[in-house]
């Protein structure tokens, strides 16, 4: 178990991973380890070397891992530290997450021809066989002035697994977020003026060239079924959203 005095601090959020609106997000990042990296750190590491045994591709980079998190209306406030990646491979084993909770954001690219764009992450990666779209955790490299860019988190990570470049397509308006079981997802629909089939020869092109080999297929959804691939969780109300109103 984790210690009590690293408990939960999560306000506002519907917990049942149903969708709701946001219009803002402001995310500090705060110097020093999180608490829960200080108490628990022997068993990350110890689970590091079991994690790397199994798939010696990983690496042990940095993400923001949050501490506080809040839902007020439609707008988010929450706090988080750098931590290594190490401990969110930890964490995410965990019955008991404590007071911590990870943060990602999904760009969710739609073709002129009604298409969602997703991938499918590769063997070295550590979610091998998972469909979702392009996404990451939020990083350093996104932190502006301590406080972390969602959208430039979703272009990073968009050009870097697919090649696609979201300054070519139209954003919706209105993000969208799903929490669950102590993780936060927060969506934007971009509109690329590009058929599905164009798209896809784009992406293929960069899995080409791609060194890092994170995805091992490109896909065109164009229904909510949620039994068509292996989903990420966070998946089916995004789909149930796009398709369940055509």
């Amino acid at each position: 178990m984790i210690k009590d005095e690293i408990t939960p601090a999560v306000r506002g959020f519907p917990e049942d991973g149903r969708l709701f609106p946001i219009r803002s997000v402001r995310i500090r990042v705060e110097p020093g380890p999180h608490p829960l990296y200080l108490a628990r750190k022997a068993d990350i590491e110890a689970n590091w070397r079991e994690e790397v045994a199994r798939n010696p591709h990983l690496f042990n980079g940095r993400l923001i891992l949050l501490a506080d998190l809040a839902l007020a209306g439609d707008a988010i406030e929450a706090r988080g530290h750098v931590v290594p990646y190490a401990t969110h491979l930890w964490w995410r084993r965990q019955e008991d997450r404590g007071r911590a909770f990870h943060a990602f954001s999904w760009a969710v690219p739609i073709s002129s021809d009604g298409a969602v764009i997703a991938i499918r992450m590769g063997a070295a990666t550590a979610n091998p066989g998972m469909v979702y779209c392009a996404a990451g955790s939020l990083e350093p490299e996104d932190v502006t002035d301590g406080v972390v860019d969602i959208e430039g988190n979703m272009r990073r990570e968009v050009l870097e697994e697919t090649g696609l470049d979201l300054a070519l397509a139209r954003p919706d308006p209105l993000a969208w977020g799903t929490f669950r079981n102590h993780s936060l997802m927060m969506s934007r629909v971009y509109h690329f003026p590009f058929t599905a089939e164009e798209i896809i020869a784009r992406v293929r092109r960069h899995m080409v060239t791609d060194h890092e080999k994170e995805i091992d297929d490109v896909l065109a959804i164009r229904s909510a079924d949620p039994t068509a691939h292996r989903y990420a969780v966070f998946m089916i109300p995004l789909l149930e959203r796009i398709f369940g109103a055509r």
